[in-house]
């Protein structure tokens, strides 16, 4: 086997390692490969090519792994691969003086066990106690709790 291709296997360990790392979750097969490269590697370079090739080689493997993970750790490489878009979504608050136990609505969508409903002039998302109500049934707000609007069939 030539340095060259022990150079390669240990390359291709690394990116493993890093792609374990920073793209698969887990422990995976990709790690454990990339792993058992790089053990490999300085191994063969050992056996071929004897004990001074050997310490060159793990000196070098150790020196670029750690070079490796200083990069992959830096703030500005997570910047750049970092998701910088904002949540524009937002939590269904309900305003308790706009509903309340007893009003009724339409369910505008069919309620398996949760949908949409108008009550009141506003759309809001329901939850039924397990039952099913069809879409343009009557509805009555049983209860609220945690932000949430439990209704049943007129």
């Amino acid at each position: 086997m030539s340095l060259t291709l022990i150079i390669i296997l240990i390359i291709a360990g690394l990116l493993f390692l890093l792609l374990e790392v920073l793209v698969i979750p887990g422990t995976t097969v990709v790690g454990i490969a990339g792993f058992a490269l790089i053990i490999f590697s300085v191994w063969e370079s050992y056996h071929v090519f004897g004990s001074p090739t050997g310490h060159f080689v793990l000196l070098g493997t150790i020196f670029f792994t750690i070079l490796t993970i200083y990069l992959a750790l830096k703030s500005k490489t997570w910047n750049r691969i970092m998701l910088k878009t904002e949540i524009s979504g937002k939590v269904n608050e309900i305003d308790t003086t706009k509903v309340q136990a007893g009003d009724t609505g339409i369910s505008v969508s069919r309620l398996t066990p949760g949908g949409k409903a108008l009550i009141n002039d506003e759309y809001y998302e329901v939850h039924t106690n397990g039952e099913f109500i069809d879409q343009e049934s009557e509805i009555v707000v049983t209860h609220l709790a945690d932000n949430k609007i439990f209704v049943k069939r007129k």
